[in-house]
């Protein structure tokens, strides 16, 4: 009897932030978030100590925010449903492969490291890198990169998309989200699209970090599905700390529809999973704010989770990096002004 030869083994490593699974995990949570040096600049022990200080002082309330939640943070089981619609797409499509899907959360269980292992134990023949943030930052996808570098010493040859802010099918199914909340609401009129993006200190974009050159082109994209016909801003949220942050903030744009006599549909455009920063910030903080405001209206499109245009997308990127080695955009590329684009900077290397 001849025996059929072994499939190659495909790893796909999924990134993600992570979020505390029970009250007792805020703290280390947030210290893991703050002691990130792409988080926080200053060399150890200054930036150990500061993280001690911020995660002991917020955690009175981080903990009342998940505990709005029912005690922990939802993230995981959405990642891990991301995961599972991700490998039966990816199963069907490249039956030549043995493919699993893995999770490497950065701050909070499954870490990156133990990831790394459980990949290393797969013995894959190829490891293609995924981020769940759809637009590249040195404080998110790069972070979650460098982390990898670190931990992973397996086999496999190793394939990074380093962002896909315009790709096909993740801007069809924010469209598609957003068409689906309006007219449920009955399509209201006199409304505007608050495309809301968690923010950044102006001192991250001035170093050459391309996320809101990309924020604004996912909105732009976005924009061309729905057509013209639509009042919109781009806004940024989660704003902490005294450093000036980009704008404007989503309460100055609330602020300004309100103003204007103008409802809302907020589009939470930086977030493929629903967590804190839009469950309670979007749903609870910044709704109360518009009412507070004298909005007529407010309504909130739902993150991606596992939207079939999405996790095509996902899937589409996967094969498409499969023929390159190192970092590729799964969209279009980033002009060569952001220095911090880890394919510019490939680019550079190689010529």
């Amino acid at each position: 009897m001849t025996l059929s030869p072994a499939k190659p083994r495909l790893a796909v490593v999924l990134f993600n932030l992570g979020g505390p699974d029970t009250l007792d995990a805020v703290e280390p949570f947030l210290f893991n978030l703050f002691n990130d040096r792409a988080i926080i600049g200053l060399p150890n022990p200054f930036r150990f100590l500061l993280a001690k200080l911020i995660s002991s002082t917020r955690r009175e309330e981080a903990s009342a925010n998940y505990a709005h939640m029912g005690g922990g943070s939802p993230l995981l089981p959405q990642t891990k449903a991301q995961a599972s619609a991700l490998a039966e797409k990816l199963e069907n499509d490249l039956a030549g492969y043995e493919i699993r899907v893995f999770l490497a959360m950065r701050y909070w269980r499954p870490f990156t490291e133990q990831a790394a292992e459980d990949v290393a134990a797969f013995k894959p023949d190829e490891v293609v890198l995924l981020p769940l943030y759809p637009q590249f930052s040195t404080t998110t996808t790069g972070s979650s990169l460098k982390a990898w570098r670190k931990a992973y010493e397996g086999p496999g040859r190793v394939h990074a998309a380093c962002c896909y802010y315009d790709e096909v099918g993740f801007v069809a199914a924010h469209a598609r989200l957003i068409r689906e909340t309006f007219e449920a609401a009955g399509q209201p009129k006199d409304i505007r699209l608050l495309f809301s993006a968690h923010g950044l200190p102006e001192k991250v974009i001035e170093r050459g970090d391309p996320y809101q050159a990309q924020v604004e082109r996912t909105c732009a994209a976005i924009m061309g599905e729905l057509g013209p016909d639509w009042d919109w801003q781009v806004c940024y949220q989660s704003r902490v700390g005294p450093l000036k942050w980009i704008g404007p903030s989503t309460p100055e744009a609330l602020q300004a529809a309100a103003a204007s006599g103008l409802g809302v549909l907020v589009v939470p455009v930086a977030f493929v999973s629903e967590h804190v920063e839009t469950l309670v910030e979007l749903d609870r903080d910044y709704a109360d704010l518009a009412k507070a405001l004298g909005c007529p209206i407010y309504l909130r499109a739902p993150a991606l989770g596992i939207a079939n245009e999405f996790i095509e997308g996902l899937a589409k990127i996967v094969m498409r990096s499969l023929p390159t080695s190192g970092v590729e955009p799964g969209g279009s590329a980033c002009s060569a002004e952001f220095a911090q684009c880890p394919f510019r900077q490939e680019q550079g290397i190689r010529r």
